[in-house]
């Protein structure tokens, strides 16, 4: 069973930065798109960023865009996410997830379009 596990959370100030990391275990997703969604105490899930399966195209939220960088690297069947000048309302649960459709592009910014998941690492920006 492929499984998704990310890591690289944890408690900054402000202004700083932080690299998530999603490594598939079990499988591979080298053709799927990956995503980076996040969830907020007391929120609905929502989209931060995606890329496609061999890193041609990316998509990102608006509040995100210009901070954040996602990235692959499929030889080590992992995705990143730099975070950059972060903001506490950057802060949430980052879950990392893969398309369930081998090169597709489709609704990939909403979170039906994608399984499985992983676990989810906690990021928390303080002021």
């Amino acid at each position: 069973q492929v499984q998704l596990a990310e890591s690289g959370g944890g408690l900054v100030q402000a202004g700083a930065s932080l690299r998530l990391s999603c490594v598939a275990s079990g499988g591979t997703f080298l053709n799927h798109a990956m995503a980076w969604f996040r969830q907020a105490p007391g929120k609905e899930r929502e989209f931060v960023a995606v890329i496609s399966w061999n890193g041609g195209s990316t998509s990102y939220a608006d509040s995100v865009k210009g901070r954040f960088t996602i990235t692959r690297d499929n030889a080590q069947n992992t995705q990143y996410l730099q975070m950059n000048s972060l903001k506490p309302e950057d802060t949430a649960v980052y879950y990392c997830a893969a398309h369930r459709s081998i090169w597709s592009w489709d609704n990939v910014r909403s979170s039906y379009a994608y399984d499985p998941w992983g676990h989810g690492t906690q990021v928390t920006v303080s002021s």
